[in-house]
């Protein structure tokens, strides 16, 4: 698989995707890796990217003709139609059935906003899948666009040192009804440890015993813990907006 993330800090990335999973990745040519700095594209001789809101207002907004040309040119890169994410806490909320659905696409094109926002038009013009990692405020699209890569890179085959850990993770176990469970809890060694001890299931060799300890315990954490979990099927998302090959935006089912 193929991301480009547009940024204005293309320096962030290799510091933190560089390393781990993500580091690993790139390393067996599993994940193709890319961050392109924006103002690359700028047409001021000072590489200026925003300027001040029409109608007034605090901050500075992105201005249309750089991001739009970034897009443009960085798409021209590679044959592989790429599916525009821009991250924004304006967007449908990420979870794990999104980012299944990323990790099936060829190639992501992801846009880290800055400042107040991302002049409209340009959103306009590009239509991209409008994508937030929760309801909170961070100074950029550049820490979400890390954890959207390193949720992606998690589900490319052959990433993972066992091809089951990622199926095994909270949010991607599914009850009888499709509804998403939060992992079990897990022991190691010692069996003992100031005081506390391992569920004797866990180590008396019964495969299904196991098996079924561990997804009951998925169940009561989850009724816990997330309850609103419990209440919602996984094929509940918004049906998504990807790249057609003259680069326009055609409907795609998630599942």
């Amino acid at each position: 698989m193929r991301i480009d993330v547009l940024t204005l800090f293309p320096g962030m990335f290799a510091p933190i995707l560089g390393e781990s999973i993500p580091g690993r990745a790139a390393a067996a040519g599993i994940l193709e890796l890319h961050a392109h700095d924006i103002r690359a594209w700028s047409q001021d001789r000072h590489r200026k990217v925003d300027d001040r809101p029409f109608g007034g207002g605090p901050g500075m907004v992105m201005m249309c003709q750089p991001l739009v040309d970034a897009v443009e040119a960085v798409e021209r890169m590679d044959p592989r139609a790429a599916c525009r994410v821009l991250l924004t806490p304006q967007g449908e909320r990420l979870a794990q059935p999104r980012v299944e659905w990323f990790a099936r696409q060829p190639r992501l094109l992801m846009i880290a906003g800055h400042y107040e926002g991302i002049d409209e038009r340009a959103i306009e013009e590009l239509a991209p899948l409008e994508v937030s990692v929760g309801d909170f405020i961070v100074s950029g699209g550049e820490i979400p666009a890390m954890m959207l890569v390193d949720a992606v890179t998690r589900l490319l085959p052959g990433a993972l040192g066992h091809e089951q850990s990622a199926a095994e993770d909270s949010f991607s176990r599914r009850d009888e009804e499709g509804r998403s469970l939060l992992d079990c809890p897990h022991y190691t060694r010692p069996r003992e440890w100031r005081g506390r001890g391992v569920p004797e299931v866990l180590i008396g060799g019964d495969h299904a015993a196991i098996a079924r300890w561990r997804h009951d315990r998925m169940v009561e954490r989850t009724q816990q813990r997330r309850p609103d979990l419990r209440q919602r099927p996984l094929g509940g998302i918004p049906r998504p907006m990807s790249q057609t090959a003259d680069g326009g935006q055609a409907q795609d089912a998630p599942g």
